[in-house]
C-alpha cells in the first residue's frame, strides 16, 4: 500500500535515510524543511517527493505544511518524527546556559507535539493512521552528566505514549524508535565507540519502512536497540 508521509529531519541523517527508503519502497513524501531548497538536485528532488518550509520552533509552518500537503495529495496517513536537537546541557548548568533547556523543550517536545496536532484529523481520517517518533535510548535512562537532552526526551516518550492513547481506537498507531549510538554527524565527538560499530542510518531506515508494512495488530510501541552493552 502507498502511503502518504509527512517526514521532518530528511536533510541528513536518519532523515534522510529513511526518506530514500520510503521512496525506493514505492511511498509519496512530503519533507519538512527549515530550507527547502536543500535537497534541490538530490536523489529526493523527484515526482513523489515534495519540499515544504518548516521550523520547528513555529506551529505556524506546522499547519500550512499539513495544509499544503492536503491540497497535493488530498491526505496524509503517515507521520514521521526524525528532527531533534542535542545539547550537552548538564543538571548544573552555568549562567548564560538556560536558552539551551528552552531550545531543547521546543524543538524535541513542542516542535513534535505541534506538528501532530496538525495532522491528526487526517492521520484519523486514514483509519490506519501511523505515527513513528526518533526518540533515543536517552529517553529511557540517563547517562553521565547530560540532563538537558534526556529530560527532552523523556518528556517525548511521554508524548508517544500520550499519542497512542488518543488515536488507538481511530487506527493510528504509534511506535518510539529508541536507538543508542548511530552513524550520524550528531555522534561524531563520541570516542567510545567506533562510527562502525554503531547503529547506521540505513540500519533504521529498514526498521522504520518494516513498521509500516504491518497491519494494526502487530505495530510494536516501542523499538528499542542498543550498539554496545550497558549494564
Amino acid at each position: 500500500m502507498q502511503r502518504t508521509v509527512l517526514l521532518t529531519g530528511a536533510s541528513r541523517g536518519i532523515g534522510r535515510s529513511i526518506a530514500r527508503q520510503l521512496l525506493i519502497d514505492g511511498h509519496r513524501l512530503s519533507l519538512g524543511l527549515r530550507d527547502p531548497e536543500a535537497l534541490r538536485g538530490t536523489d529526493l528532488d523527484v515526482e513523489d517527493v515534495a519540499h515544504y518550509p518548516y521550523d520547528a520552533r513555529e506551529p505556524a509552518s506546522a499547519e500550512a505544511w499539513v495544509e499544503g500537503t492536503l491540497r497535493q495529495w488530498g491526505g496524509i496517513d503517515t507521520l514521521i518524527h526524525c528532527a531533534g536537537l542535542l545539547h550537552r546541557t548538564p543538571l548544573l548548568f552555568a549562567d548564560g546556559e538556560e536558552h539551551e533547556l528552552d531550545d531543547l523543550w521546543t524543538i524535541n517536545v513542542k516542535g513534535p507535539w505541534w506538528l501532530t496536532r496538525a495532522a491528526w484529523p487526517s492521520l484519523v481520517s486514514s483509519g490506519h493512521g501511523r505515527i513513528q517518533v526518533l526518540v533515543s535510548m536517552s529517553g529511557k535512562r540517563v547517562k553521565g552528566r547530560m540532563a538537558g537532552y534526556p529530560v527532552s526526551k523523556f518528556a517525548l516518550m511521554g508524548l508517544c505514549q500520550s499519542m497512542r492513547n488518543e488515536g488507538w481506537d481511530q487506527g493510528i498507531r504509534v511506535t518510539a524508535i529508541c536507538p543508542s549510538w548511530v552513524n550520524t554527524d550528531m555522534a561524531r565527538a563520541v570516542t567510545a565507540v567506533e562510527p562502525a560499530a554503531m547503529t547506521q542510518p540505513s540500519d533504521l531506515a529498514s526498521l522504520s519502512c518494516s513498521l509500516l508494512s504491518l497491519p494494526n495488530a502487530s505495530v510494536p510501541f516501542e523499538l528499542a536497540m542498543n550498539c554496545s552493552l550497558e549494564t
